[in-house]
């Protein structure tokens, strides 16, 4: 059986006064239906571009080469990569959409928790208004009774209280947290009434207090398990990721530098930059925090050979040299390090 996407090698290009820079860079992996992938790295890996990239809102003058493959995409049509899609079993090519197949798959198949839903938000529009905008892209002749009550469905699938009167407020008449939840129920509501098969967290908790945050994580959970949606959450908080993932995949400089099962990559860590991050982390266990030294290299001025080698502690002569492949660490573990 297919994956629901599947990425291969996939590169996301922005120009710069300095040229042309990769915020990813050569990025693949699979995520199965129902699975939930967790997609750690410090700021400026890559990791929302990536997301950006799936979605099709790259930023202007940006370009994206490689493969990601989406399997049984709902919308009618042929794809530009001339892949059928009128209700077969088939795959496009998410890159090689037009404009308009992007837009019958963006909040159909795939749909996105962007980070801070105050400049996600609307300041000035209704909350439920801006839901109804979400059902409107794929059904533009839907009666405004039906609109109304897939709002307040959509509402009160993530767990928001009095959904009726949200619906009527502005985001700045809600906490924090309910905001969060006004955009979950928005990524819920544009798939015909139906869920979508994939959704992208992008940093949900960020900014929430912990009690919030918890409340957050386990609506994801619930409705990754009772809508089977498969979910790609990124965050640099390992803790976060712990409670989420089923897999990780660590990135650094726009490259995935070590994969795994959750429990494998957390509890045994083969790549000295995941090793670093749960070092740098607070834990139940009280132990001495140690940042890792260095800064994360620009994206204009990348080593020559291992990006991380110039903050590593165990670097060696080859890790200069040029950038190592992802290796095999253990069973469906790999890490791109020579030491493994």
């Amino acid at each position: 059986m297919a994956p629901l996407i599947e990425l291969r090698r996939l590169t996301v290009e922005i120009p710069t006064p300095a040229g042309w820079i990769r915020p990813v860079d050569d990025v693949s992996f699979c995520l199965e239906k129902g699975e939930s992938l967790g997609l750690v790295g410090e700021s400026g890996s890559g990791k929302s571009m990536l997301a950006l990239a799936l979605m099709g809102l790259l930023p202007q003058g940006a370009r994206a080469r490689g493969e990601a493959w989406l399997a049984d995409p709902s919308f009618v049509g042929t794809s530009a990569n001339g892949a059928a899609s009128n209700g077969s079993r088939a795959r496009v090519n998410l890159l090689a959409l037009t404009e308009r197949e992007q837009t019958g798959v963006r909040g159909r198949d795939i749909a996105m928790i962007f980070q801070e839903p105050m400049t996600a938000l609307n300041p000035v529009m209704r909350v439920g208004a801006q839901i109804a905008e979400s059902v409107r892209a794929h059904e533009k002749n839907l009666p405004r009774g039906e609109v109304d009550r897939r709002v307040a469905a959509a509402l009160e699938r993530a767990a928001v209280p009095e959904p009726t009167r949200r619906a009527r407020q502005y985001p700045h008449q809600l906490s924090g947290g309910l905001r969060q939840r006004a955009m979950i129920a928005m990524a819920l509501a544009g798939g015909n009434g139906n869920a979508p098969r994939l959704l992208i967290a992008d940093e949900p908790t960020t900014a929430l207090d912990v009690t919030v945050q918890k409340q957050i994580l386990d609506l994801l959970a619930e409705l990754r398990r009772d809508l089977g949606l498969a979910l790609l959450f990124i965050t640099h908080d390992l803790g976060v990721v712990a409670r989420v993932a089923d897999r990780i995949a660590v990135t650094y400089a726009g490259r995935i530098v070590e994969e795994g099962s959750a429990r494998e990559v957390l509890e045994r860590p083969r790549h000295p930059y995941t090793a670093g991050l749960l070092r740098a982390s607070p834990q139940l266990v009280r132990h001495k925090l140690e940042p890792i030294a260095g800064a994360v290299p620009s994206l204009t001025a990348l080593p020559p050979g291992c990006a991380f080698e110039p903050r590593c502690p165990v670097r060696i002569a080859e890790c200069a040299a040029a950038m190592p492949d992802l290796r095999d660490a253990g069973l469906e573990h790999r890490a791109r390090c020579v030491l493994v």
